[in-house]
């Protein structure tokens, strides 16, 4: 295994590390602390008493988009050697996952905009279209679920045929990226879905922690080889 490989799969693992850092504090705590659901006033509110944490919130789904940008590149890099194709797939679909939180960003920055100057505002009234605009971007959130799960499935793919990274991994992530494609789903079919959603997203969940460090810690499996001729990969 060449020192650049293992160079190119452990700043893969680094930068899939700052996309989870970037959409964990994020979207899991920095929305939190702004953004309340059935209470257009109270987010308002807290867009105006806490604009610095705002723009945070901004900042890190900048983040996000930087970050997924560029380890879907990385990703190609690394994996082009033992399908060029999946590869490209994980790179595509990475990049429409971080257009869609790019998207989402516009729209947090958009309503720290109306939050500040109420003549942008729709008539409907100010704290109603900073709502409208949290919600479109938890929108944008849930239906990039989609494309988050499609660039698992061709990475776990990939992972268990280079048998670079354990196979159960490989395995778990394409596990995992199916999860988040019916999650995206479930989501709009069923109403008070959160839970059921949150829990078809742990395998992926567990998946990409397990990527992450390994890839940083470990880099790759030194007697590994890609399976060029198409034959059955290893356990």
């Amino acid at each position: 295994m060449g020192a650049g490989l293992t160079g190119t799969a452990r700043t893969t693992g680094l930068l899939y590390l700052g996309l989870a850092v970037t959409g964990a504090i994020g979207f899991q705590f920095v929305r939190g602390q702004l953004y309340v659901a059935g209470d257009p006033g109270a987010t308002l509110s807290n867009l105006v008493d806490h604009t610095p944490v705002a723009r945070i919130g901004i900042v890190l789904e900048l983040g996000i988009v930087l970050t997924q940008a560029l380890a879907a590149v990385w990703f190609y890099r690394l994996f082009r050697s033992v399908d060029t194709f999946a590869a490209g797939l994980i790179a595509v679909f990475g990049m429409v996952n971080a257009t869609v939180i790019l998207g989402s960003a516009a729209m947090l920055g958009t309503a720290l905009d109306v939050s500040n100057d109420k003549s942008l505002a729709v008539p409907g009234g100010t704290a109603a279209t900073v709502q409208l605009l949290y919600v479109i971007s938890g929108h944008l959130w849930t239906v990039g679920g989609l494309f988050f799960g499609l660039w698992l499935i061709p990475m776990g793919w990939l992972v268990v045929r280079s048998r670079w990274t354990p196979r159960l991994l490989g395995q778990l992530l394409m596990v995992g990226g199916v999860g988040y494609i019916l999650s995206t789903f479930v989501s709009y079919v069923f109403a008070n879905a959160d839970l059921m959603a949150g829990l078809l997203t742990v395998p992926a969940t567990i998946g990409e922690l397990w990527i992450v460090g390994y890839l940083i810690i470990f880099g790759l499996r030194e007697h590994a080889r890609p399976d060029h001729d198409g034959g059955r990969a290893a356990a």
